[in-house]
């Protein structure tokens, strides 16, 4: 029988984490992972053929705890309540996390795909499912449907305006701007509300 992995995948890709979380993806290397594990390159290299899939599984990693805690936020049976919890949910989480939340932003699932077709192409494949079920319930619960402009709608209340006030909270590595939460959270109701393209 073979000796048990000393370092697990997860142990890897914490060490990864905190290196972005010290000193930005630029200094993720195998070499810089070994170091902080006190392991050597070889073993780190015996898991992951690089670097670059090093980080792609930590994106992957990243993105699904962050959708757990956001598919919690929009499970409400009121829809504009559980949109503008979800909508909350994404920039407070981007201000707590940043290192997490930068590292989001480096890559699109389908460049993964591309990239890593064999190796992450399963993983990636389903990644966005539930949210996408998600989104369409909300739209189906706001609207009394599901067609193209109820679908649009709910997905950018639900996802494109969260993430462009995610993208404003990591312009600065200040405090989250104090009016930013507010006015999404009164965008994502006027989108949602029937009838609000004429109010």
């Amino acid at each position: 029988m073979g000796r048990a992995a000393k370092y697990t995948e997860a142990d890897i890709l914490d060490a990864a984490l905190g290196i972005v979380a010290e000193d930005g993806v630029h200094a993720v290397t195998v070499v810089a992972i070994a170091h902080r594990l006190g392991a050597p390159s070889g073993s780190i290299y015996h898991r992951f053929a690089s670097r670059d899939l090093i980080l792609a599984k930590l994106w992957i990693r990243t993105v699904r705890r962050f959708q757990e805690g956001y598919l919690a936020a929009l499970n409400h049976p009121e829809p504009i309540r559980a949109a503008r919890a979800a909508a909350a949910y994404t920039v407070n989480w981007t201000a707590d996390h940043r290192s997490e939340a930068r590292l989001l932003v480096l890559y699109r699932r389908e460049d993964l795909i591309a990239l890593w077709p064999e190796e992450l192409g399963d993983e990636l494949a389903t990644l966005n499912d539930k949210v996408h079920r998600a989104v369409l319930s909300c739209a189906r619960a706001c609207f009394g449907a599901v067609d193209e402009q109820s679908a649009g709608r709910a997905r950018f209340a639900l996802i494109d305006l969260p993430y462009a006030a995610a993208r404003q909270v990591l312009a600065t590595d200040g405090p989250m701007a104090p009016w930013l939460e507010s006015a999404l959270l009164a965008a994502v109701s006027a989108i949602l509300r029937v009838g609000g393209e004429d109010s």
